[in-house]
């Protein structure tokens, strides 16, 4: 299974990604490994999580979630 996460940054921005293991992804995050944006953002928590079956509908609904608005990822975290 894969999951698509939002992430909420130190500086209060929101940051989208895919994994397959949620735990591991955000220990990597806040170790500053792996990811541009996170290392220079700094990772603080993980706001909300989608379950997909496969990597491919992910990836896509991923892609869409990152075309959104900051107030339409708001709205889906609520």
């Amino acid at each position: 299974m894969y999951f698509v996460y939002l992430l909420q940054c130190k500086d209060g921005s929101i940051y989208t990604g895919i994994t397959n293991d949620l735990k591991q992804r955000l220990e990597r995050h806040k170790a500053g490994v792996g990811g541009n944006y996170t290392r220079a953002k700094g990772a603080e928590k993980i706001l909300y999580t989608e379950g997909h079956a496969d990597r491919g509908s992910a990836l896509k609904r991923e892609a869409e979630i990152k075309r959104w608005t900051r107030q339409k990822k708001l709205d889906l975290i609520r």
